[in-house]
């Protein structure tokens, strides 16, 4: 009896321990940097850290073949935009600096949430242009309501958002 009881509790403290390690773990592969900015912006945080993760895995240094630059790979036009519409001082080389990339991307991020009021429109935004964006939803192809993307026409950006979606079930089951 008493081997039995031993042999229970030794599975029961091997499964706990295998559980922490798993939930640390998996934080290590989710993390949270630049806290108190993501915090700023007033966007939900675990979408911000979605974004991030999926564009460019947290590398400041990211340029893409298109020529997007930073942690949210962000076009330098799309960021002189952002700077000249928030009153802030435009400085390309200082987009592989995280904390001011973040920043702007965030701005960037906010503005196309009040443009698309729906979350996964703004993110196709984001992905694949305002402008394209709005084309899809004046073509009833895509949208039934001008609002709401029923059918995304871009595979790349369709797999963009269920990695987002993904991504960011993942950080609020952590956190």
């Amino acid at each position: 009896m008493m081997k039995a009881w031993k042999i229970c509790i030794g599975i029961i403290l091997g499964v706990f321990l295998l559980l922490v390690l798993l939930f640390y773990g998996c934080r290590a592969l989710f993390p949270r940097p630049y806290r108190d900015e993501v915090q700023a912006s007033g966007i939900d945080p675990s979408l911000i850290y979605a974004v991030v993760k999926t564009e460019s895995n947290f590398d400041e240094k990211a340029v893409s073949r298109a020529g997007a630059v930073g942690l949210m790979q962000l076009m330098p036009a799309t960021a002189q935009f952002i700077c000249d519409r928030a009153g802030l001082v435009f400085d390309q080389k200082r987009l592989t600096d995280g904390a001011y990339n973040l920043k702007l991307g965030c701005l960037y991020l906010k503005y196309l949430i009040e443009r698309f009021p729906v979350r996964e429109t703004a993110l196709a935004a984001y992905n694949a242009g305002e402008g394209t964006v709005k084309v899809w939803l004046a073509d009833a192809n895509y949208s039934a309501d001008g609002k709401t993307l029923s059918r995304i026409p871009y595979p790349e950006t369709e797999n963009y958002l269920k990695k987002i979606t993904k991504i960011k079930n993942f950080y609020d089951f952590f956190y």
